[in-house]
């Protein structure tokens, strides 16, 4: 018996040896892979494929990265002992404005500004930052146990990376799907850039609703500073009230003196909502703009980049939005056009990352033209040719895909893939050809200052990683076989890779969505640093050891729901790991020097427990065929330690003591090829301790339990 078995088991004195020996052999290549374990009969081999969702190469691991890495991996460890050429693609996302926003955090400690940098500085600075930052990041991935291929592992600004996404873009626009169009977009007035609809959150605020006085109506509004940029009012056609009005212009009052208004009437106005009037101000807001739209009415700017009221507020320039409102309410009350005010609970959107309220902003933005693309994805969704786990994301992917607006692709940011266009400043026109003069109004072009928003360049992660289109990766694993991610990348990212795949390669780029919940904290609440309740997973690992972490991440946590992660559970399995190894060492104490190359004489009992461990094996297998990876975790953890050691090592001890040499012997062999068979089946979850074992076990000269038949 080996003499490392003699002392209990301490992860950490073997997990990194343990790793540079997987990366040493190569077979996280799966082009290094044995014939004799990925060829079939037919001599062709199987294939399987995930591509890592890139973390976002700004910071350390945390708790959610912690386990989308096991499960992947336990996908991935399974399959390629099942003989297939199992390629786990990794990579690190430049995570455009998630980045710039940690970026300037730094420099605001700095006591410094982006605003006062050059531009191609910033850049500089921000790319040594995050290089700095992924190399940190990879290492830590390495310690989750992660078999991915490194030799394949990407960058998304990669230049040939940088390259394709381009041409993506130029390619989009050639066939009219890229537009440059002059719409109200999210605006971020903290950090300067607008964000698309899934880079902001809704947060319930309760406000102030002004009931003013209007001509001859009453409005009810929450923006009673955005009244000198109103250009009509809109009532329900099917309002008996107004609709007298409808179509006529009417003289109001405001604190800077007369505005002249159109009435216009649309069904899209609730007769219910105030006073079933609505002061139309079309720069300001995302619904008055669609309504300028249908009816052609003007936009009038009133509120600058930086949240303050410009020159046409007249008395009001130069005040921020809030002390404004305060002001011209004051003042509509003097002139006595406020008829009464009330509490008013209303979803505002936020920026995601700093809380700061939106503004609708008037800008030339380039957009994607969502429709005829998200109808292809919901299309080959709806005829079941992407199963999702759990089925419920089915339909709340189906829903996004029904309801979908043209997505807004600008951001006003260095850190990202550049726009490879020219734009006019003064007719707002846009293009990706190589022209010098607007053919509009003549102008000169301009080179674009703006980037991708970070989604345009990972929506094409697929196809970027596997070198679409003429790669050997994409001719032989694209589409991939899972795309495991966080449920609430639902909305964000799964249906960019679906269009992409679809419009560029006329196939859908994986078969299976995986759905993974949030880790939250012991007591089920979300982590974060101002709660000071967040996990990290490299010091639980120093603690506890990788393989418990691993299966404190995923037993019990089923897919798309989330997770509680409790130190007191995580060293429950790292002392299940111990069981392993001790259970391993009276095995191997009491089996020492026995040749098991002859069948042994069973008992019935012994042909019972073997027909247990293979009937374990199944269900195993089936529960992770279907994607059950908690349950099967906690079947195996179950079996080991509840059957094999607490019962079958049990009943077996009288035996190995027994005088009946043919007995003994069967009991031997019985307890080894049980305890063989039970590191297989934990090895894609608790890699590094079943992997040590295996390699010390009598025969075995450091075999490689990674690449061994499951």
């Amino acid at each position: 018996m080996n003499e490392i078995f003699n002392k209990p088991y301490e992860a950490k004195e073997f997990e990194q040896d343990t790793y540079k020996r997987w990366e040493e052999s190569g077979f996280f290549n799966p082009d290094n892979l044995p014939e004799s374990l990925t060829h079939t009969s037919d001599l062709v081999p199987r294939t399987f494929c995930i591509i890592m969702p890139p973390p976002n190469a700004n910071g350390h691991l945390h708790a959610g990265h912690a386990l989308f890495i096991t499960v992947e991996d336990i996908m991935t460890r399974y399959k390629r002992m099942q003989g297939y050429k199992a390629l786990w693609v990794p990579g690190a996302d430049h995570a455009g404005f998630e980045t710039q926003v940690v970026y300037e955090k730094k420099l605001e400690k700095e006591g410094r500004s982006r605003f006062k940098m050059d531009p191609q500085e910033l850049f500089d600075e921000i790319m040594a930052f995050t290089l700095e930052n992924k190399k940190h990041m990879e290492e830590e991935v390495k310690r989750m146990g992660a078999s991915c291929d490194w030799s394949r592992e990407r960058f998304t600004l990669d230049p040939d990376i940088i390259k394709d996404v381009q041409k993506t873009f130029v390619k989009m626009y050639d066939d009219g799907l890229a537009y440059r169009g002059l719409r109200t977009v999210n605006w971020c007035t903290k950090h300067q850039t607008s964000l698309s609809d899934v880079e902001t959150e809704s947060v319930e605020k309760t406000d102030k609703l002004y009931y003013i006085k209007y001509g001859p109506f009453v409005v009810a509004t929450v923006r009673p500073e955005t009244i000198f940029g109103d250009v009509a009012i809109a009532v329900n056609p099917e309002d008996a009230r107004y609709r007298q009005y409808i179509g006529q212009e009417v003289e109001v009052e405001n604190p800077n003196g007369k505005l002249t208004v159109k009435v216009i009437g649309d069904e899209s106005v609730d007769i219910e909502f105030g006073t079933g009037a609505l002061k139309v101000t079309p720069a300001h807001d995302n619904n008055d703009f669609a309504l300028a739209q249908k009816h052609g009415l003007e936009h009038v700017i009133v509120i600058d980049q930086f949240g303050k009221l410009n020159e046409k507020a007249g008395k009001y320039a130069g005040m921020k939005i809030a002390e404004a409102r305060t002001k011209v309410v004051e003042d509509l009350q003097a002139m006595g056009l406020i008829e009464k005010i009330e509490e008013y609970v209303h979803a505002v959107p936020t920026c995601y990352k700093c809380g700061t309220t939106i503004e609708p902003r008037l800008l030339p933005q380039w957009f994607v033209k969502m429709k005829p693309l998200a109808e292809m994805a919901a299309k080959v969704v709806d005829e079941g040719k992407i199963e999702f786990i759990p089925d419920n994301y089915r339909k709340i992917f189906l829903y996004w895909m029904n309801n979908t607006i043209d997505w807004n692709i600008s951001r006003q940011i260095v850190w990202g893939i550049p726009i490879p266009a020219k734009v006019c400043d003064d007719c707002n026109f846009g293009t990706a050809e190589d022209i010098e003069v607007c053919p509009e109004c003549g102008s000169q072009l301009r080179k674009d200052t703006d980037t991708f928003d970070t989604w345009f360049s990972s929506g094409q992660w697929p196809l970027l990683t596997l070198n679409y289109p003429d790669g050997k990766d994409f001719k032989q694993f694209y589409p991939t076989d899972v795309m495991e991610t966080g449920r609430d990348l639902i909305f964000k990212w799964v249906p960019r890779m679906v269009i992409f795949g679809l419009y560029l390669a006329k196939e859908i780029p994986f078969k299976t969505v995986y759905m993974h919940g949030l880790v939250n904290d012991a007591k089920g609440k979300k982590m974060s640093k101002s709660k000071g309740n967040v996990v990290n997973p490299i010091e639980l690992i120093e603690k506890f050891g990788t393989d418990a972490l691993r299966m404190g991440l995923v037993v019990g946590n089923t897919p798309g729901n989330d997770a509680a992660l409790a130190e007191n559970k995580i060293k429950g399995y790292r002392n299940f790991a111990n069981k392993i190894w001790q259970a391993t060492r009276f095995v191997l104490m009491n089996s020492d020097g026995v040749d098991f190359s002859q069948a042994p004489e069973l008992t019935g009992r012994d042909k019972e427990v073997l027909a247990e461990c293979a009937a374990m094996k199944g269900q195993i297998t089936k529960e992770l065929d279907d994607f059950m990876i908690h349950l099967a975790a906690e079947n195996i953890y179950h079996y080991f330690w509840h059957t094999f050691a607490d019962k079958i090592i049990e009943e077996n001890k009288d035996r190995l003591k027994s005088d009946n040499e043919a007995d003994k012997y069967a009991a031997q062999y019985v307890l080894n090829e049980i305890l063989r068979a039970s590191l297989k089946l934990l090895h894609p979850f608790m890699p590094f301790v079943t992997e040590t074992i295996y390699g010390n076990l009598p025969g075995n000269d450091g075999k490689m339990l990674m690449i061994e038949k499951w």
